[in-house]
């Protein structure tokens, strides 16, 4: 099946309405990809889910061309993260009962304007079920929340006895991960990863870095390392990835990568940095 992704008018969803509700044989749009993958392994044969961000672009800059306004505006579901993560993906969506914002999701309980909470498998199983209703496919979810439970358990034996607890990110996208695990997060920069460090905060981090010992200071795949380089360079640490899973590049899709795998990849980088047994 492939991945594209729309919003939607209110003709769409009156058209919905009157035709019970059902997404079958249509198209539903995803803002970007854990919401393309959760809706592409939930969707009835026959919907296209549609991923609005393409391969290799970070979702915060995402910049909507016309036809991908066209398809917004034809789909006859739209699942958007919401509270300003893609603005101009928001605007385009509009309002609507078939316009789904899935940080609304009840019981999700976000951290202040934080939106990364995907890299919860926790977290990421609410948004899955609220997903699944969406789709009018309750009992779909039942294998995916299988394998995020299983895979939330690999977390927890994986981190459970380490040397160190601090994770030295470049920015602030894994406090839901942090915190599920018992981790502490060292943020170069705040939520927007193109944001620029205040001094105070660099030589916080740089502080933090040399007094717990951290090996690693992790970067992101769809970011400049430039600000970890950096980091690592004054205390002698190394770099590696840690993924916000935001978007597959073009070879992690040629290689059939998915959330799973990338999740289980950030899993091996953070038993390294964190020297777990």
């Amino acid at each position: 099946m492939r991945l594209r992704l729309i919003l939607i008018t209110p003709l769409a969803v009156l058209a919905t309405a009157c035709g019970g509700g059902s997404t079958h044989g249509r198209e539903v749009v995803a803002a970007f990809y854990p919401v393309a993958f959760a809706a592409e392994k939930l969707a009835r044969n026959g919907t296209e889910v549609v991923n609005l961000t393409p391969p290799g672009v970070e979702p915060h800059d995402l910049e909507l061309k016309p036809s991908d306004v066209s398809r917004l505006h034809s789909a006859s579901l739209v699942l958007l993260l919401g509270h300003g993560f893609q603005p101009a993906v928001e605007e385009a969506a509009g309002g609507g009962d078939r316009v789904v914002r899935l940080l609304e999701t009840p019981g999700l309980r976000l951290h202040d304007d934080d939106p990364h909470v995907w890299l919860d498998p926790v977290r990421y199983g609410l948004l899955v079920q609220r997903i699944a209703a969406a789709l009018h496919r309750p009992d779909a979810d039942r294998p995916l929340l299988a394998r995020l439970r299983a895979l939330d358990r690999e977390y927890r034996a994986g981190l459970r006895a380490c040397a160190r607890h601090e994770i030295v990110t470049s920015h602030e996208a894994f406090g839901y991960l942090a915190d599920r695990y018992g981790l502490k997060q060292v943020a170069i920069t705040g939520i927007s990863p193109e944001a620029e460090p205040t001094p105070q905060r660099l030589r916080h981090v740089l502080d933090v870095v040399r007094s717990t010992g951290a090996t690693t200071v992790f970067f992101e795949t769809l970011v400049s390392p430039r600000l970890a380089e950096t980091v690592a360079r004054e205390t002698g640490a190394k770099t590696a990835v840690l993924d916000p899973i935001e978007g597959l590049t073009a070879d992690e899709q040629r290689r059939g990568d998915d959330y799973f795998a990338v999740m289980r990849r950030n899993l091996r980088a953070l038993r390294t940095a964190l020297g777990c047994r």
